[in-house]
């Protein structure tokens, strides 16, 4: 239950590789043993992008892949975080002065988030410290949720040495404010999925209040994970935060066009709820109301009646006061849009009609077309990934996580999945002209995960 705190599983240390590993890697690291694990996963979004920060619900599930943790609190006041990968350095800083770098988006950083998220929601000063060994196998940038990973297992790492509860919804809460030190205004729909997931389903996830409603997928069909090796660090890249900001600017146009109080809105779905309309209707309305030529800052500020300055300091984040224009109505018809599509895939699950399959392919085509063309987060690779994984036998293709790169997922028929994997493979990562060294974890399929987890040593 989502009113519960993360399950605590005692197991034979031994009988995981894996675990075991990471505790002789730890072992040799601090010359010592880890007293605990954490795990929390990563996640692929099955439909409803970009949304989740404009109040929309979304649907995701977790993935096995995800973000180990060995830990040993020591007496010193020292937080001391070292990674199985030679590419993430070791960092070392005080537990009581966490100081996040929003210029560097470095893996420390998104540890020290939860941390802090933590620390702070308990007002905690003198915090003991530390040692931590990361092993995570979900691979970086690629729209599967890593950083968010790592958020959440950091402040499952801190509870758990505090000694403290929290129910996963409370956990969710403030690992998804805690995410925003690093400079990204995510929505919440990574660390909740994070905590919520339960094997063997994915799930809707509301916000305000955040909760999580099964949503059994169709058997007969397998969600393919396919990765277009296209980095894309949505931290260290102002498109995810011009994106957000183009829903708030849509959203208070909207308002303003009809009639509400538009200066405390902030969302695209605040404005549906105090219409009291549907979300067909806000499209008609967004028709009406925004054009699709790009706006300047300059016609914003005459729109809503306020000055380039006062739309600068009250309204506009830091990293986006030098954006030439705004595409406002693209934005908010993908937004309303892809709501819609995302309850109707949902609705389709439930009622399970005989071609529910080809129907959820439907929902996803469309709205990979919505996210290339109307929110513009594709990129040339990920369009040729998912027309290729149409053309040998998904019902439905679509990018997944922030977009311009990362992966996509397809929802491809049983019987079809052993020549799909092949033939995608062939297509897309043995090409000449293609430069990529091809992973396991680049194209596989995948199931419903469980949620974070604490482990010890039984």
């Amino acid at each position: 239950m989502a009113t519960e705190g993360p399950a605590t599983r005692r197991v034979q240390v031994a009988e995981h590789p894996r675990l075991l590993k990471l505790k002789e890697m730890f072992n040799s690291k601090f010359g010592s043993s880890p007293k605990f694990y954490v795990r929390a996963p990563g996640r692929v979004n099955i439909i409803g992008e970009h949304i989740d920060y404009c109040g929309y619900s979304v649907l995701p599930m977790a993935v096995e892949q995800d973000m180990l943790i060995a830990v040993e609190p020591v007496k010193t006041q020292t937080l001391q975080l070292a990674n199985t990968n030679p590419l993430y350095p070791d960092f070392s800083t005080s537990s009581n002065n966490i100081q996040i770098d929003k210029t560097k988006p470095l893996w420390h950083n998104y540890f020290l988030c939860g941390f802090k998220g933590i620390q702070e929601h308990f007002g905690l000063s003198n915090l003991t410290g530390m040692n931590c060994l990361v092993d995570g196998n979900i691979p970086p940038s690629s729209g599967l949720s890593s950083s968010s990973a790592l958020v959440c297992c950091a402040g499952l790492v801190t509870l758990t040495v505090l000694g403290m509860n929290l129910s996963k919804v409370e956990l969710a809460e403030i690992c998804a404010k805690s995410e925003r030190y690093i400079g990204t205004e995510g929505g919440g729909m990574d660390q909740s999925i994070s905590f919520l997931a339960e094997e063997g389903t994915a799930k809707l996830i509301e916000f305000s209040p955040l909760r999580a409603t099964d949503v059994k997928l169709p058997s007969g069909a397998v969600f393919v994970i396919a990765n277009s090796c296209v980095e894309m660090n949505k931290a260290a890249t102002s498109h995810f935060n011009i994106r957000v900001m183009e829903c708030r600017l849509a959203a208070k146009l909207l308002a303003k066009y009809r009639g509400l109080q538009w200066g405390k809105v902030l969302r695209l779905e605040e404005v549906q709820t105090k219409l009291g309309v549907s979300l067909e209707e806000m499209l008609w309305i967004t028709e009406d109301a925004l054009h699709p030529e790009p706006y300047s800052p300059e016609e914003v500020c005459r729109c809503l009646g306020i000055s380039l300055q006062e739309l600068r300091t009250q309204i506009l984040s830091p990293n986006t006061q030098d954006v030439p224009i705004f595409k406002l109505y693209q934005r908010a018809t993908h937004v309303y849009s892809e709501a819609a599509r995302v309850l109707q895939f949902k609705k389709i699950c439930e009622e399970a009609p005989d071609d529910t399959v080809q129907l959820l392919g439907e929902l996803m085509n469309q709205s990979h077309a919505s996210c290339r063309d109307m929110y513009e987060c594709s990129c040339p690779e990920l369009d040729q990934l998912v027309d290729i994984c149409r053309k040998f036998g998904a019902q439905g293709s679509r990018l997944t996580g922030a977009g311009w790169g990362g992966c996509t997922v397809s929802l491809v028929p049983a019987d079809k999945l052993t020549s799909f994997l092949a033939n995608v493979h062939q297509a897309y990562y043995q090409r000449s002209d293609r430069n990529l060294t091809f992973e396991k974890q680049s194209l596989f399929a995948t199931k419903p995960g469980g949620g974070a987890l604490v482990f010890l040593e039984a």
